[in-house]
């Protein structure tokens, strides 16, 4: 804003006073800010506040949980296993408790005390929850055996469960043994139970199969015959092969007359029987006196 100021260059009249006037003071523009500040804004303002209230809040209702569940007014004084268990002991179930538990009602780690209770041998399954105010609430699930499983190069024996699975525990079952390539449990179940309905006619049990690497089958029955059949062929299948041995063996090992140690059905039209090797003489030795 200019001063105001007169700037005519026409002289004064003659006789004239001439007024000296005060000087005008220069007025400032003022700037506006827009009132885009911080602390213009009362909405903005009112929501930083409550943010901030609510994490103040939240932070000492976290540290009061956490001041809390470390006192010692929560002990744990009990493990319940509220499943029927057929297998497990109770000094396996003591030992798992002993060995996982640890802290109070609400510092206690549940997936290590779940891994306890699984690595037991009988154990497939463990659900373990807080049972308030002072215990565990433990459900247990326990392998059901159908089989054993021998290990291909030691020769160990280890259990197949009811869904094909294998597992390490100790038994003295009478149940069929199988053996295959690793992770090839459930198939050999699923045949066993196959291969066993199809032999019933015989009146013989089913007590093995085995599986090779290149995928051939080999049956042993409860009187020590095996039964080769070898890989599964299109132009003749297992199932056809088996069904023509039940069939035809025995009026066949009633003709012959022997005593078969292996039935060979790897033949696409037929079966070959191998007799029990007869036992060899024992020859006197002969002694030599001086």
């Amino acid at each position: 804003m200019a001063d105001l100021r007169s700037t005519s260059n026409v002289p004064p009249e003659p006789g004239a006073k001439r007024v000296r006037g005060k000087r005008a003071t220069p007025s400032r523009v003022a700037r506006d800010g827009g009132g885009n500040g911080l602390w213009d804004r009362p909405q903005l303002l009112d929501v930083i506040s409550d943010t901030l209230m609510v994490a103040g809040a939240l932070g000492l209702g976290y540290a009061a949980v956490a001041a809390i569940s470390h006192m010692p007014a929560f002990p744990l004084r009990e493990v319940v296993v509220t499943t029927p268990l057929a297998q497990v002991t109770s000094a396996q179930l003591e030992y798992a408790a002993r060995s996982s538990v640890r802290g109070n009602f609400f510092t206690v780690d549940l997936q290590d005390v779940r891994g306890a209770f699984e690595k037991l041998p009988w154990v497939r399954r463990a659900d373990v929850r807080r049972r308030w105010p002072v215990g565990l609430e433990v459900r247990l699930e326990e392998h059901v055996a159908s089989a054993y499983w021998r290990v291909g190069e030691t020769g160990d024996m280890r259990l197949v469960n009811r869904f094909g699975e294998v597992f390490t525990a100790a038994s003295n079952a009478k149940m069929p043994i199988f053996s295959g390539p690793e992770g090839s449990s459930g198939i050999l179940l699923a045949k066993f139970d196959d291969f066993s309905r199809k032999l019933g006619p015989l009146g013989r049990q089913l007590v093995g199969v085995s599986l090779s690497a290149r995928e051939a089958w080999q049956l042993k029955m409860e009187d020590g015959l095996t039964i080769e059949l070898g890989h599964d062929q299109p132009k003749a299948p297992i199932d056809e092969r088996l069904a023509r041995f039940v069939r035809y063996y025995p009026k066949a090992k009633a003709q012959l007359n022997m005593n078969v140690a292996v039935v060979d059905l790897r033949y696409p039209s037929g079966f070959a029987l191998r007799p029990i090797p007869s036992a060899q003489p024992v020859g006197k030795k002969d002694s030599k006196g001086k």
